[in-house]
């Protein structure tokens, strides 16, 4: 995997639904912490649901993704690991009736046309909303909320979800990080290296300052 990025900017592929990204976000800022100059996130759209979204873009309940309880049972107890080691609370443990492609449709919009720091106060809004308040960020009213409340005008959010070119340029973005490498998420790249999964902040520092 390749990252033509600048120096000063982190590559994650992420999904809201994935609390190991909210983990792994925990642990980024851990690693933040330690830093002088903040790292940004270039924050790039992953679809943990791809297995069961339809043609017409739809979660189909009934199809086989190959996840089953034990896979569940398995990440839970994952999440509980992470969860002490990183001293996190979160609502729920996973999510599995959640779908994001809405709310990542209106984060790419909002990384595409707001500058860094309003992206990014919605961007934490929404894994908030989710993992620590167990709000369903599938609906689009809580989607322009969580917009406003980062001062963004909710009208602009909601034009956002209607607009198809927007859907698309987000689907573009989930086969382009499969044509990367990514096959799970967190992954963070920098450098052209690479770390998959909530690693702790000290396998982020060896990624982006080798040592």
């Amino acid at each position: 995997m390749t990252n033509p990025d600048p120096e000063d900017r982190i590559t994650v592929f992420s999904d809201y639904v994935c609390p190991f990204c909210y983990l792994g976000r925990a642990s980024l800022e851990r690693y933040q912490g330690t830093r002088e100059e903040e790292l940004e996130i270039d924050w790039h759209p992953f679809d943990l649901r791809a297995g069961r979204r339809g043609p017409d873009g739809e979660i189909d309940a009934s199809a086989d993704d190959g996840k089953d309880e034990e896979y569940y049972e398995r990440a839970r107890e994952n999440v509980r690991r992470l969860q002490e080691r990183y001293d996190v609370e979160l609502a729920q443990e996973i999510a599995t009736d959640v779908d994001s492609l809405d709310a990542q449709v209106a984060s790419f919009h909002l990384k595409e046309q707001f500058p860094y720091e309003r992206w990014l106060a919605f961007d934490r809004a929404v894994l908030e909303a989710l993992w620590a308040d167990g709000r369903d960020i599938g609906d689009r009213d809580l989607i322009v909320e969580l917009a406003e409340e980062s001062g963004i005008d909710g009208e602009e959010v909601r034009s956002a979800l209607r607009d198809d070119g927007r859907r698309r340029a987000v689907r573009d973005r989930f086969e382009a990080a499969r044509r990367r490498g990514v096959t799970g998420v967190p992954t963070f790249a920098y450098g052209g290296h690479a770390a998959r999964g909530a690693v702790p902040p000290e396998h982020l520092e060896r990624l982006v300052e080798g040592t």
